[in-house]
């Protein structure tokens, strides 16, 4: 492609709403330009490199047997209401007014509608099936360009299997796949325990990249053996335990205190590790004229909740609203705990650190009230214990042989052990060898394409810009032609621009008259093709031309007539 012919932005200044690496260099080297908040129109630099993606994505997927789909971004809204993921949205999903449709962030109910009819035996089974396809999320807040877009491309596929045995064939299939991805994408990556969310299941794992610009925290041990989203992320966490004094619980004025470091100063104590931390949460109940269901969860007060533990536990679960909580609770927030709750009817959940603990300070459900000496074994029968807290910086494993950190890193996958959740919800069965019927069996497993080349961007950048490799980069070869003062110049990088066409190189040429040696110099930098072909008339009195590695930075002369027997093995090196 020649330089003057070719649609290159390219930018000197830092965009003033750009703050990370990828999104300020997508911008710099012409790769995109925003239309509106977190949407963005892809010039044919950027094109290029999702299109690098896209092939990567689409040969692994095709060799562990997929078959490629393109389906609708609009779907019925009474689609996505059968499996209930319509109210799971809420606002983040973007509906069209007077016309009962969505814009698709994902696809499972369309593409367990097309099985239903479909996979009606288990002859038909296994299937893995795929698409890449726009997607649109309603985010309120885009940030980090591509990274977190109101829409984006991506890659989802989703697996139809007899067995749960035949599901775990097919994650470890569509995992293997996912690292292959990466791997061919020059990404360091690993991957992490995950939270479900909305899409539900019993198991999924992302595919993270580290980077500063990261929007999830995840925790990585010492000894890189655990890694974890921290919303579900384990740790050592000792109990506080008994002291077993027997003392009765009391009732004391706790005027206007409303949370824990307030109760702390009140009482003049630094340990906050028994003032017990009340939440309420609410189950909506599916079934019509049935009670919700009422979950206070206990945590130590120097401990914060992970309410993505309990969602993992309980699908749909929300806070109770400030209403609410006088209503169920007979207090406002600050003042509810695990006794004397004003309806009985609650099941009361408290962290491993609490199990059994007494003396404990909390809630009176009285407002601006309080109890001490609180002993969960005594005085909260029936009450259950679970993991509940957030892990912090620095704690030990749950084996004790590493030490936990925080790191901030990027999601470029994700994967789920989706079961029957849709396949019931949508009454999609198939007949087994015996002639009975079984519900089928799902997987779910998304990329995103344009986040492959940000995360990529974030880790392999300089000063200067961008330092593409691997299969991803836009071109192969960046040839420079500088100092046109004769003929001789002009002609030579034309034949040899020709010649490396021939032999199946992608390549650059700038070719433009009206561009000083200095501008093109940092524009190459800038874009960053892994290999930079300089021909200059200073180089020519030689009969050499000048090469330049990206990456490294370093210079070497070659001779004219050998660059073209040569260039493979130089290419293949820094590739």
């Amino acid at each position: 492609m020649k330089f003057s012919q070719y649609f290159l932005p390219t930018l000197k200044e830092v965009p003033s709403d750009a703050v990370i690496p990828s999104h300020i260099l997508m911008l710099r080297s012409g790769m995109i330009r925003q239309l509106t908040a977190g949407v963005y129109s892809y010039l044919p630099f950027g094109l290029r490199v999702f299109r690098k993606v896209e092939k990567v994505v689409r040969e692994e997927m095709n060799a562990i047997g997929g078959s490629e789909f393109h389906l609708p971004a609009l779907s019925p809204n009474e689609l996505w209401a059968e499996t209930g993921r319509l109210e799971d949205y809420g606002d983040d999903i973007f509906r069209i007014k007077n016309r009962d449709l969505v814009l698709a962030p994902t696809h499972e109910e369309v593409f367990t509608s097309i099985a239903k009819p479909n996979l009606i035996s288990y002859k038909n089974l296994p299937q893995i099936w795929y698409q890449i396809q726009t997607k649109f999320r309603n985010e309120p807040r885009p940030r980090g360009g591509v990274l977190r877009g109101r829409q984006f491309l991506m890659k989802d596929a989703y697996s139809f299997d007899a067995t749960w045995e035949g599901l775990d064939v097919s994650y470890e299939k569509n995992a293997q796949a996912y690292r292959n991805i990466f791997i061919r994408c020059g990404l360091k990556f690993f991957t992490v325990s995950a939270f479900s969310g909305a899409m539900g299941g019993s198991e999924s794992e992302e595919f993270m990249v580290e980077a500063e610009a990261g929007e999830d925290t995840v925790v990585i041990s010492s000894d890189n053996k655990y890694a974890s989203n921290l919303e579900v992320a384990v740790s050592f966490s000792e109990n506080i335990g008994r002291k077993n004094t027997g003392l009765t619980c009391e009732e004391f004025h706790t005027p206007n205190i409303k949370s824990i470091d307030e109760l702390a100063g009140f009482l003049k104590i630094t340990n906050k590790s028994r003032l017990a931390k009340s939440r309420l949460f609410i189950v909506p109940s599916k079934v019509p004229d049935k009670q919700d269901l009422y979950i206070l969860a206990l945590v130590c007060g120097d401990d914060e909740f992970s309410e993505s533990k309990l969602a993992n536990m309980y699908s749909g679960i929300r806070p109770a609203h400030p209403d609410e909580l006088l209503e169920i609770a007979g207090a406002d927030a600050g003042s509810i705990g695990p006794v004397n709750f004003k309806n009985k009817d609650v099941k009361i959940i408290a962290d491993l650190r609490l199990k059994e603990a007494d003396e404990l300070i909390s809630g009176a459900c009285k407002n601006d009230f309080h109890l001490k000496n609180i002993d969960l074994k005594r005085d909260v029968p029936g009450i259950e214990y679970m993991d509940l807290r957030t892990v912090k910086d620095g704690e030990k494993t749950i084996t004790g042989d590493a030490t936990l950190r925080m790191a901030k890193a990027i999601e470029v996958g994700h994967i789920f052990k989706l079961g029957t959740r849709y396949a019931e919800a949508l009454n999609a069965k198939y007949l087994d060898i015996n002639g009975k019927e079984n519900v089928i069996i799902m997987g779910s497993y998304g990329i995103g394409i344009e986040r492959i080349a940000a995360a990529y961007i974030e880790q392999n950048f300089d000063k200067d810009g961008i330092i593409w490799g691997g299969e991803i980069a836009p071109f192969q070869i960046h040839l420079i032609s500088v100092n046109k003062k004769t003929d001789n110049i002009k002609i030579t990088a034309g034949e040899l621009y020709s010649k490396l066409k021939e032999k199946g190189f992608e390549v650059l040429f700038d070719d433009r008259d009206d561009i000083s040696p200095g501008v093109k110099f940092k524009d190459a930098d800038l874009i960053g093709v892994p290999l930079q072909l300089v021909v200059s008339e200073k180089n020519m009195k030689n009969n050499e031309i000048e090469l330049k590695f990206r990456r490294t930075g370093e210079r070497k002369m070659i001779k004219i007539d050998e660059i073209l027997d040569k260039i493979n093995e130089i290419y293949v090196q820094i590739k």
